[in-house]
């Protein structure tokens, strides 16, 4: 079945296959074609995510067995699965290949010296699969290949592939045994192409990261810099936190590099890759030529042996790999994006803080090349892993077309709530940066995001020693913005105002996201205005009956784009599956054709949208402040909109 639009399902004890199967009808009403859902197997008991699978032989009975996921998959248009092939929870109790010694050395990819377990990031309790192993991947995906077969489940998203020893031998041998469409969770660094896998293509962080870039404005670069008051690039803070963690959280990874190939610059070496990691393969010879692009900067010998060329270290090249990805996700992700604050839409997922905003042109060629490798990706917004809701982001890139004045907002706010010891100014800026583009945010939901903030920043706090007196202070100078008279009465007219710009932005985004090359997917509960952050504050409740009143009573403008853009592509899937050809327009706008029948005019800067439409019959699908999307039509053609 042709994949139109997902739609991100978080599935819990507390929201079950069967409250997803409740869904359904409100889903096809929306235009969406698939359901994707939050992994399924049996994971350890209260799991609110799923990603700690402890036995992949069943599905997990809290979520309400297989006979209730064989209901969901007949009553669904579509289901896509998420596969975990990376992982399992290391659990004596629950988990019986953990339990079991001789299951154990087979499943589990073990130190031989130590017996050290290789560790999912730095999650101890997570354990590393030998998913390589024919027996092991036979064991691991027994289930949801027999779903795959019987055409049940259209097709599998795949969690963390980078962790493998053999990313393109697993991916092959799943569409040997039958897997059509696979997405792959590969985050990719800007202008990194995906490899030549067979798969459809990513789960969409690089557009997301692109079509915010977009509408960024680079005019306010030089002003938030000087306010952020770092003075380093983005590259230098990012590689401080990358080789922190390399001789912190991940010593004992870089230990058992060591015992395989001893090298002094190992650490700076795993900490200095420009990429996630590389794709060679020892057992096959394959080295590709962004591989060396990758490690061209190391020591020679390390870079030799890498690149194959001294043979005999096979493991370490595996091991290597294995581990660059973690350092890089643990180093940038969850470290530098909460330490450089200068403006934090940027600091997402696959994201690069030090690129402020991209052009047009840029924004096509992006577009050009996902047309003609990978048509069917994902297109992502908002999903469980990043950082802020993709209207979050909006609300936060409006400060850089206000930039002036947010900095003499900011330095007012200081100087107002003046105070002795914490928070530090970085601290701070992130706290109004927050508030602003989450607003209004519960007290409660504050405090704990920025008790995770400052551990995953490790400056003044971290989570194996949490400085908890810091912590208490820091959440007690955000409570008091709260009661803050003359805070709050100069700071909620300019939220409203940011507001109002960033309700545009996200709308703009979102008929970019429904209308370019590739598979738009919405998280579950973004059809609505969706003001959340970081897990766990995007897996809270949806309020379902609320979505539902909506959709019927035709008064929300995001709603209504997605169900009007979502029907236009399930009208003309040929369009969708086709061309893109990037058309003229006034400086300010993106526009494009898709096919022949639909063209997109999208105003990425204050205005309104402008194209001069090909000669024919033209009717608008949608027309908001920000965008116009036209469909060949009955009515007489409009000439140029306005």
């Amino acid at each position: 079945m042709r994949v139109i639009a997902t739609y991100r399902l978080q599935l819990s004890p507390a929201f079950t296959l069967r409250d997803a199967c409740s869904l359904v009808p409100y889903l096809r009403e929306l235009g969406v074609s698939h359901l994707y859902l939050s992994p399924v197997l049996q994971a350890r008991r209260g799991s609110t995510h799923g990603y700690d699978v402890a036995d992949p032989r069943r599905v997990s009975d809290e979520l309400g067995g297989e006979s209730e996921l064989r209901r969901l998959c007949e009553a669904a248009p579509g289901v896509i699965l998420d596969v975990v092939p990376n992982h399992m929870a290391a659990s004596e109790e629950e988990n019986p290949f953990w339990r079991d010694p001789k299951l154990r050395r087979r499943f589990f990819d073990l130190d031989e010296t130590t017996g050290l377990h290789r560790r999912f990031f730095d999650i101890g309790e997570l354990a590393g699969v030998r998913v390589e192993d024919p027996e092991v991947f036979a064991t691991t995906h027994e289930v949801v290949l027999r779903l795959v077969r019987e055409g049940l489940v259209d097709g599998l998203r795949i969690d963390h592939p980078d962790g493998l020893a053999d990313p393109r031998g697993y991916l092959e041998r799943l569409r040997a045994e039958g897997v059509e469409q696979i997405w792959v969770e590969k985050i990719l660094e800007p202008g990194e192409p995906l490899r030549d896998w067979p798969v459809a293509g990513t789960t969409g962080y690089e557009f997301a990261n692109d079509v915010q870039a977009l509408l960024v404005d680079p005019a306010g670069e030089t002003t938030l810099t000087e306010l952020a008051g770092e003075p380093r690039p983005w590259p230098e803070v990012a590689a401080e936190a990358k080789l922190e963690q390399a001789r912190t959280t991940f010593a004992p990874e870089v230990e058992r590099l060591r015992r395989l190939y001893d090298r002094p610059e190992l650490e700076q070496a795993l900490a200095s890759l420009p990429v996630y990691r590389t794709y060679v393969e020892p057992w096959s010879g394959r080295v590709d030529d962004l591989d060396r692009t990758a490690v061209a900067h190391l020591p020679r010998e390390l870079r030799r042996v890498l690149l194959l060329g001294e043979r005999g270290h096979d493991e370490f090249v595996t091991r290597f790999q294995q581990t660059t990805g973690a350092v890089m996700a643990k180093g940038v992700e969850d470290t530098a994006f909460y330490r450089y604050v200068r403006l934090l839409a940027l600091n997402e997922v696959g994201g690069d803080p030090g690129r402020f905003g991209i052009s047009v042109d840029d924004f096509h060629q992006a577009n050009l090349e996902r047309a003609a490798r990978f048509p069917n990706a994902l297109l992502a917004g908002t999903t469980h892993d990043t950082k802020r809701s993709a209207d979050v982001r909006a609300r936060i890139g409006v400060l850089a077309e206000i930039a002036d004045e947010w900095a003499e907002r900011a330095a007012r706010w200081r100087e107002l709530l003046a105070h002795d010891g914490p928070p530090d100014w970085t601290e701070e800026l992130l706290v109004y940066q927050t508030l602003v583009g989450a607003w209004p945010l519960e007290p409660g939901r504050l405090e704990a995001y920025l008790e995770k903030a400052l551990r995953e920043a490790k400056r003044n706090s971290n989570w194996l020693e949490p400085d908890e007196r810091y912590e208490a202070a820091v959440k007690r100078f955000a409570n008091r913005l709260y009661e803050h008279d003359r805070f709050r009465a100069d700071f909620e007219p300019f939220a409203a105002e940011v507001a109002a710009r960033g309700e545009r932005s996200a709308l703009a985004q979102l008929v970019l996201r429904l209308t370019a090359p590739g598979v738009p997917d919405v998280y579950q509960g973004d059809e609505l205005t969706c003001l959340s952050l970081v897990d766990p504050d995007n897996r809270r409740p949806v309020d379902w009956r609320r979505r539902r009143d909506a959709l019927a009573s035709g008064d929300s403008p995001k709603l209504n784009t997605i169900r009007a853009l979502l029907g236009l592509r399930a009208r003309r899937p040929a369009t969708f599956a086709g061309a893109y050809e990037p058309l003229t327009a006034p400086a300010g706008t993106c526009a494009y054709r898709r096919g022949d029948d639909v063209v997109v005019a999208v105003a990425v800067r204050a205005g309104s949208p402008e194209v001069a439409l090909p000669p024919g019959r033209w009717r608008e699908v949608v027309r908001l402040a920000p965008a116009i999307v036209y469909e060949r039509g009955p009515s007489p053609a409009t000439g140029t909109s306005t």
